[in-house]
């Protein structure tokens, strides 16, 4: 059930219609800017051959939250897109690594602010651009590079998505969004690129203009489904912290 406008009652309503085969970019720098509950609600619906882009794969958390590992896990996904596909210290393993090892799940590794700026061309239309990130390295072997201004480039192209899941802090019921803390290291990226952008809300739907105009993060014209957040334990949230202030 949907109420009126672009909030959704539920998570599970919200990525009711996600296709098999669909591109999805997922939020989240740190537990705070990370969909945990939409991804949740994915893991549920069980649509297959995704490709998942985000900044991680996920798993190093604990306890562990819903993440793009457990879509792996659960055979919903072909192909990562991540700035790390592994994990940050040798004595860690993401549930991820053994999947792509076997050749199960494929995966593209693009430095972070690449990947960044991949998805903010997708958002204002800019179908590829130049950068010296990754040149003379396995990641620019066999693409193409071109020499400016005496420096030589990589070529990148744009990343758009069919969907992108974020988190934010506050919206109005026009899909205005406030971030706070590492919500808005891609969230705001993700959702220019996204076709739908669907969002997990921590405080209640405000009314159209409750948030100053200055104040917004990321206009509503790229925000298509809002999803408060429900409390503990059916909510997932990520920070004693964060439910106090919930």
């Amino acid at each position: 059930m949907t109420k009126p406008g672009k909030a959704f009652d539920n998570m599970v309503a919200a990525v009711a219609d996600i296709p098999d085969g669909a591109v999805i970019a997922f939020g989240g720098f740190a537990g705070p800017g990370t969909p945990y509950n939409l991804t949740k609600a994915l893991l549920a619906q069980g649509a297959k051959r995704l490709t998942c882009i985000a900044n991680t794969t996920g798993g190093a958390q604990q306890p562990r939250m819903p993440d793009i590992g457990m879509l792996v896990e659960n055979g919903q996904v072909a192909k990562v897109i991540c700035a790390f596909t592994a994990a940050t210290r040798p004595t860690d393993q993401l549930p991820f690594t053994p999947y792509y090892e076997r050749g199960e799940v494929e995966a593209e590794l693009v430095p972070q602010g690449t990947l960044a700026e991949r998805l903010r061309a997708a958002g204002a239309g800019i179908p590829a651009f130049y950068t010296p990130t990754a040149v003379g390295t396995e990641l620019a072997r066999g693409r193409e590079t071109r020499i400016i201004h005496g420096r030589e480039y990589l070529l990148e192209y744009a990343l758009p998505c069919d969907y992108a899941f974020i988190r934010a802090w506050r919206a109005d019921a026009a899909g205005n969004l406030q971030f706070r803390l590492s919500q808005r290291n891609f969230g705001p990226l993700m959702a220019m690129a996204a076709r739908t952008t669907i969002v997990e809300v921590e405080e209640p739907i405000l009314p159209v203009g409750a948030i100053d105009p200055d104040q917004v993060h990321t206009s509503g014209i790229f925000v298509h489904r809002l999803v408060p957040i429900p409390p503990p334990p059916e909510g997932l949230w990520t920070t004693r912290r964060q439910e106090r202030a919930k």
